[in-house]
């Protein structure tokens, strides 16, 4: 009689803890890392018009400062390892420079103190801290919006 008493007690238990576990994971998984495609940081803008900070979605302002994955590749230079600094580009064709090129499918890679990267032109995945910072050519035009500090590059 009494085992049958503390059955329940101890179903209670184990369903609290497991209760506990999965809220934990939950949580633990907000933290992670965000997977994101080009794609993610879209937005409306008309060829050649300038930028306006106001063009970018909420869903963009909510990404900077947040630990991102986003897959691209290496503009071209004509260092080949330990660069410390790169574009990353949404593909690897020519339409994404030159006049008209759009402002989104860019990204200034820094890497992190101690951290580097190698040139490859297969495409790569680079992990770090999403940032919204403008960078603006002498000639007064937007060259790039979106910035990362990198921490690995595979």
């Amino acid at each position: 009689m009494s085992l049958v008493k503390t059955k329940p007690d101890v179903c209670s238990v184990i369903l609290i803890a497991m209760c506990c576990v999965a809220s934990s994971l939950v949580l633990a998984d907000d933290a992670k890392t965000k997977d994101l495609t080009f794609d993610d940081i879209k937005f409306d803008i008309k060829k050649d018009a300038p930028f306006k900070r106001a063009m970018l979605t909420d869903e963009i302002e909510k990404l900077a400062g947040t630990p991102v994955k986003i897959r691209g590749y290496i503009l071209p230079s004509f260092q080949q390892k330990g660069i410390k600094q790169f574009v990353l580009v949404r593909d690897n064709m020519e339409c994404c420079f030159g006049p008209g090129a759009a402002l989104y499918d860019c990204i200034l890679v820094e890497m992190a103190a101690g951290k580097s990267a190698s040139f490859t032109v297969r495409p790569v995945s680079v992990e770090g801290e999403f940032q919204i910072s403008e960078f603006i050519g002498p000639d007064g035009k937007h060259l790039a919006i979106y910035r990362m500090v990198g921490e690995e590059v595979r």
